[in-house]
């Protein structure tokens, strides 16, 4: 006993820092100690804040406490250190909530490591020991930790387990078999478990025959994704080249055009220069004479203006035709015409090819072992077997909405709800998006109330939401899907296009997706289900369900389907 009030008093001794025996103990103001070096290192990740607390009970101090040394702390602890004695076993040594604490201990318990099913009481390593020292003790079963051990006594004979029913599928005592459990088929515990250790050793091999065959998978798979990113890298370095050799034919194409405009530039040009230099030198020469002929119609002597006459009024020929002739004002602007034109033959090449290379791109599918898809459900209660629970969410809510039930029903009020700003939120239409992505096959209905239309729709992440021009609408654009539900009948929109839709109304509306087969099915929901619309084409990104409500006390919700 002397020896436990001792080991007591160790216990109280140690720091709760690093949890060991005090090394050169000091007392803090509020009556806690510590070693020397461990508050100082706790107190100096405190600096920064100005104030430092006790790590067990928190109190802060302003200033810093001046450490003093605890010279009765102290001694006590050398004095300790003479009797070797053991230390105190270490906090991780003691049961947690989590963890099976040993029976045999007195006060705070240690860690059990081992149970026995002949005692049915779990044991710390100390008080294990007489199951290895004692010969009839050798004899138990003993076992993991377990917290289950009470399980293995008869609730009505207060008697360890050790009989299997096999008509009743339980375990029961010796009692159980001759008494309510007589003439049925019972064996021993331990037979049991021998033919369902068989079964399980089994199930394990069928286990481990399916993780090897699902490891093989996966290295097929693993060189799969390495074929295809070898795959694309090599495509999109063989198309950059291809696309490179395209644009630089077309920039020799274009410099060729460029010399032949600026060779047929420089010979025409020099051409009309010659013909406009003769022209000029010939008028030179026509004034030259006609200032000839008029001083000599000015000679008042007869015999002299005969005299000269025959030689000043002799011409030469013209040197040009009569007149010359210029070609319409176009020059090369049929040259701007026909590049105009070859530019228009390679869009449309472009654009046709470029149909049959998405084609291309879309029909890489590695997977061709992968099963037939699931035929569509035909059902109400088909289509519930891919029912999604889905919220919405509040950074995407236009500010005139008011979201509640979990965030799955939406208001539109009067006035704005206090959301704090966010990038993602619809800043002009009243309309909101769901918290949750949509891939794969997924089903939900939406319960409409109150006035006005309420459009159902879904639509990618990226879709337009600030401002209010009509591409931010749901429907209004080629990134959103939108059955727009009126008092008396339905219209179906995507990019713009409106489509009517004849069919019985309804104050509920399902939606069922499949993402991978790019279906969208927009159905009636009352006691039958009747299609209302139905979309055919290829999702490129994840979808998300959106709402849009435009007459105030209107109300839409995300129902919870089973």
């Amino acid at each position: 006993m002397a020896q436990k009030g001792v080991q007591l008093n160790r216990e109280k001794i140690s720091c709760s820092i690093c949890l060991d025996v005090l090394k050169e103990p000091v007392t803090i103001p509020c009556g806690h100690s510590y070693c020397i070096n461990c508050i100082k290192t706790h107190w100096d990740g405190e600096d920064q804040k100005g104030t430092h607390s006790c790590p067990q009970c928190r109190e802060t101090f302003i200033p810093r406490p001046v450490l003093v040394k605890s010279t009765m702390l102290a001694d006590l602890v050398e004095q300790l250190k003479k009797t070797g004695l053991q230390a105190a076993p270490a906090d991780h040594c003691y049961a947690g909530a989590e963890d099976v604490a040993c029976d045999f201990c007195s006060g705070r318990k240690l860690k059990a490591i081992k149970s026995c099913l002949s005692c049915l009481a779990s044991y710390c390593e100390k008080h294990l020991q007489p199951h290895y020292d004692v010969a009839p003790l050798r004899k138990h079963k003993l076992v993991e930790p377990s917290k289950n051990l009470q399980e293995n006594i008869c609730s009505v004979h207060d008697e360890v387990m050790k009989m299997f029913c096999r008509t009743d599928q339980k375990s029961i005592c010796y009692l159980c078999s001759v008494d309510e459990h007589k003439g049925h088929d019972t064996v021993s515990a331990a037979a049991e478990r021998t033919e369902r250790q068989r079964e399980l050793e089994g199930s394990r091999q069928q286990i481990q025959q399916r993780i090897q065959d699902a490891e093989k998978d996966v290295k097929l798979l693993q060189q799969e994704v390495e074929a295809i990113d070898q795959s694309a890298d090599e495509t999109v370095e063989d198309t950059q080249k291809i696309f490179t050799e395209l644009i630089r034919l077309l920039q020799k194409r274009s410099s060729d055009v460029k010399q032949q405009i600026r060779s047929q530039q420089e010979a025409e040009g020099s051409r009309v220069k010659e013909l406009q230099e003769k022209l000029e030198q010939e008028i030179t020469e026509l004034k030259r004479k006609d200032a000839e002929l008029k001083q000599l119609s000015h000679t008042e002597d007869h015999s002299q203006f005969l005299l000269n006459y025959p030689s000043v009024s002799a011409l030469r020929g013209a040197t040009h035709s009569p007149s010359i002739k210029i070609r319409p004002l176009r020059h090369f602007e049929d040259v701007t015409a026909a590049v105009s034109e070859l530019r228009d033959k390679l869009q449309d090449i472009l654009r046709e090819e470029w149909t049959n290379i998405s084609l291309r791109v879309a029909e890489v599918d590695v997977l061709l072992s992968e099963p037939e898809p699931e035929p569509e459900p035909k059902s109400r209660a088909d289509f519930l077997k891919y029912s999604s629970e889905i919220t919405l969410d509040p950074n995407t809510a236009n500010t005139y909405l008011l979201l509640s039930e979990g965030n799955r029903k939406v208001t539109l009020m009067k006035k704005p709800q206090s959301y704090s700003s966010h990038p993602d939120r619809f800043t002009e239409y009243s309309q909101v998006l769901s918290r949750e992505s949509l891939t794969g096959r997924c089903y939900w209905e939406v319960e409409m109330r109150g006035r006005g239309k309420v459009i159902v729709a879904v639509a990618y992440k990226n879709t337009s939401r600030a401002g209010s021009g009509d591409e931010c609408g749901f429907g209004r654009n080629d990134k959103s899907w939108a059955l727009k539900c009126y008092q008396n009948g339905y219209t179906f929109w995507y990019n713009d296009m409106e489509t009517y839709i004849s069919g019985p109304r309804s104050s509920r509306v399902g939606v069922y997706l499949d993402h991978r087969a790019g279906i969208l099915s927009f159905y009636n929901v009352s006691e039958t289900m009747t299609l209302l619309h139905r979309v055919q084409t290829t999702f490129t990104q994840p979808l998300y369900a959106g709402v849009w409500i435009n007459y105030y006390g209107s109300t839409a919700e995300l129902c919870k389907v089973k």
